[in-house]
């Protein structure tokens, strides 16, 4: 008797149970023999997984052409060639530099004259020379001094221009100008502001009546250290501030209405948001700020090339003249070889002193 046409049709009556698994190991045999899979009444597989899989077997490439396409599909393969440039750059200008300076300083090489290899003999002698001492301190005290004053100061100007200030991209453009001057202009223009008889702040505070003769500001010993600390701070504030202020913007607003909606005070909120949150940023700009100001040349040989009575020179300045001046090769590598456990301890204490706590990423302290 036909079917009415519209009556749905009563579905296949379902395989009993396990009855496929021995079809499936015959067309899994047939499979790994080579043999086609036997069609079903519609003309497919009764398996269309194993077909697929089938298919995809018959048509893999070879595997020097999928090696190619992995290369060209894997995000980080492309990376490392494209930064490959300039590793070898930074190898040839890097590390040959500073192999051939830790090699020298085991040498007694003259300017023109090779040297012989001694040994310790030059990391002895530093060990018996007053002068590199009053340089390690001078250097010590410069670096600390100065890199507080300029996280102090470039965290404050960040707090002020995260702040809705009326021209606030105009303030954030004028910040980084001493920045981008050259260290060497900047360090010309500080030599006339401290010249001990045209010293245009000498001149202002006699003015004012504060003083009655001119501050001699790099012949004096005290002087000349505040005098050079205050041009480095001046030059190193506006990356503090900038790097800071770009921390600062990653923060969230909620936090802050959270806690001021709990009453919680700006003293409150800064010492238990702001600061916490800004702590990683703060980490990588003060290893920045203490590298740049230990390896410091261009503005104290500018202002003062170490005087006066060597109270400004510091181990840079000290390694150049031994080296160049001087002429004596092996010992100014000695001395910038010695800078390198300094700045060490500087990236140690910088990472493991102000990295993100545990906390901070959702887990335990």
């Amino acid at each position: 008797m036909p079917r009415p046409r519209g009556s749905a049709q009563a579905p296949p009556p379902s395989p009993p149970p396990h009855a496929g698994e021995g079809l499936f190991r015959q067309r899994r045999h047939r499979l790994q023999a080579g043999r086609p899979l036997p069609l079903g009444e519609n003309g497919t597989s009764d398996f269309p997984e194993i077909a697929s899989m089938a298919n995809v077997t018959a048509t893999e490439p070879s595997p020097s052409r999928s090696f190619w396409a992995g290369i060209g599909q894997g995000r980080h393969v492309i990376g490392i060639l494209f930064m490959l440039p300039a590793a070898v750059f930074l190898l040839f200008f890097l590390t040959y530099p500073l192999g051939l300076g830790v090699w020298l300083g085991f040498t007694d090489t003259k300017i023109g004259r090779p040297g012989v290899f001694i040994g310790l003999e030059n990391y002895q002698s530093l060990m018996g020379d007053s002068l590199f001492w009053l340089v390690v301190f001078n250097t010590i005290l410069y670096t600390v001094a100065a890199s507080i004053l300029k996280f102090a100061l470039g965290l404050w100007l960040a707090l002020l221009l995260n702040e809705n200030l009326p021209f606030k991209a105009f303030f954030r453009a004028v910040v980084l100008l001493p920045w981008v001057v050259p260290t060497v202009l900047s360090a010309i223009a500080f030599w006339w502001i401290f010249d001990s008889q045209y010293s245009i702040i000498s001149w202002a505070l006699i003015k004012m009546g504060l003083i009655s003769a001119p501050i001699n500001f790099l012949g004096d010993v005290a002087n000349a250290r505040a005098s050079v600390i205050a041009a480095n701070v001046w030059r190193g504030i506006p990356f503090v501030a900038i790097s800071l202020l770009a921390g600062l913007q990653t923060i969230s607003p909620s936090l802050h209405e959270a806690a001021t909606l709990d009453g919680a005070t700006n003293w409150q909120r800064f010492r238990y948001i702001t600061l916490p949150m800004l702590s990683p940023i703060i980490a990588v700009v003060m290893t920045f700020s203490v590298l740049f100001t230990f390896t410091d040349f261009q503005l104290i040989y500018v202002l003062t090339r170490g005087g006066p009575l060597n109270s400004t020179h510091l181990m840079a300045t000290l390694s150049f003249q031994r080296a160049i001046p001087g002429g004596s090769l092996g010992e100014g590598a000695a001395i910038a070889v010695a800078m390198i456990p300094f700045l060490l301890a500087a990236i140690l204490f910088s990472y493991f002193g102000l990295q993100r706590r545990k906390w901070q990423q959702g887990g335990a302290d």
